[in-house]
């Protein structure tokens, strides 16, 4: 006898568990998975036509190693999606941790690259903190202002969420990285909007930074005070005045818009691109990565990507609608807006529409840490949308 009524409970606890991982399945945002996917595979192919010359005798060598980077970021979305949103709010405060120590640690033991420390080697890859840091810090802002409830509309906690914020920018600017800072400014506005902060303290927050730029760009060096690199402020004023210099200082941004112009509808093709194939557009792999490929595939192919994306967007966005708690819908919204601003800032750049930075392009430009870390904010939106209302 008992041993039949254990018999039916095994039975019976075998279709709940199919049961319970068909509803698990069910509930992934399949539009986002399969967006995902594609842009991944879109840029691997895209990669593979505007590296095919890199490496003498193995025109596949980047394209592969770029594989490799996505599958492990693959592996690292499951693992997240598996965990609950609420897994990171209980463990905040060692994000935090984390995350100052990885930006601390850079600099000081971080491998030298163009006169930056920037990334740590860990046997033959190269990890860059910084662009872990930006998931990270989403993470623990939600945590934070999730957490204070209705006083999140008081001054104190928008001033807390600020300074807490403040330091990893200032470590991430002194490495110095000015694109990923203003990345990081970026997400800390996306998540205060998302979390209900109050209009007016948005808007004294856009002052306080239109007056901090100010400062370090014009302002301060006027007196004396120089703040940026050179070749930051270089950029900058090639941004501002690109035929100041096109064979120096706005060489890069000049070459970049003649690749996008010179793709025209189709694109000249991999052997055609001589912008990319001759090396006269720098970093055509990494920092512009959208204009290697508006050269050789045209109008068509950068608006294939840039639709990619924006589905990508939009269902980021949808998912802040499905949250069933305050930390997973400023999250969501934090994730959102890395996305985003990441995007806007690299392909305008590329056009001359913003200043050269060297963010690189989600899931196009090669490199692990933002290939890796992209994926990870996936699978933390995944984690959300599985467990919504």
């Amino acid at each position: 006898m008992v041993d039949y009524v254990a018999a039916q409970r095994i039975a019976t606890a075998r279709p709940r568990a199919r049961a319970r991982d068909t509803s698990f399945l069910r509930s992934l945002d399949w539009v986002l998975l399969l967006a995902t996917a594609a842009l991944v595979a879109y840029g691997l192919w895209a990669i593979s036509g505007i590296t095919q010359g890199d490496v003498q005798g193995d025109s596949n060598y980047y394209v592969v190693r770029q594989g490799i980077f996505a599958l492990v970021g693959v592996a690292g979305m499951a693992a997240m999606v598996l965990l609950e949103p609420q897994f990171w709010q209980r463990h905040a405060k060692p994000l935090y941790v984390v995350l100052i120590a990885m930006l601390v640690i850079a600099p000081v033991f971080g491998a030298e690259v163009r006169n930056t420390r920037r990334w740590i080697d860990i046997g033959p890859f190269r990890f860059q903190p910084s662009e872990f840091g930006k998931l990270l810090l989403v993470l623990f802002l939600a945590a934070f202002l999730a957490d204070r409830g209705r006083r999140i509309a008081e001054r104190q906690t928008t001033l807390t969420a600020i300074g807490l914020a403040g330091l990893p920018i200032v470590l991430v600017f002194l490495q110095p990285d000015f694109g990923t800072a203003i990345v990081y400014a970026g997400c800390l506005g996306a998540v205060l909007f998302v979390a209900g902060t109050r209009w007016w303290q948005l808007a004294a927050l856009l002052c306080v930074a239109a007056l901090a730029a100010t400062f370090v760009l014009w302002a301060g060096p006027a007196v004396g005070v120089d703040i940026l690199k050179p070749y930051q402020r270089a950029r900058i004023t090639g941004f501002a005045n690109p035929s100041h210099d096109p064979g120096g200082s706005t060489y890069n941004v000049t070459a970049s818009i003649i690749a996008v112009g010179a793709g025209g509808p189709t694109g000249r093709g991999v052997e055609g691109a001589t912008q990319t194939n001759y090396n006269y557009l720098p970093e055509h792999a990494t920092d512009f990565a959208f204009a290697s490929l508006s050269e050789q595939r045209g109008f068509v192919g950068a608006t294939i990507l840039l639709l990619l994306y924006l589905l990508v967007i939009w269902r980021a966005l949808k998912v802040i609608t499905l949250a069933r708690d305050a930390f997973s819908a400023i999250a969501a919204g934090g994730i959102a807006f890395m996305l985003l601003i990441q995007i806007f800032i690299n392909v305008g750049m590329t056009v001359g529409m913003a200043p050269i930075t060297g963010i690189p392009l989600p899931f196009v430009s090669v490199g692990g840490s933002s290939m890796v870390a992209n994926l990870l904010a996936i699978g933390v939106l995944q984690s959300i949308a599985v467990r919504r209302r």
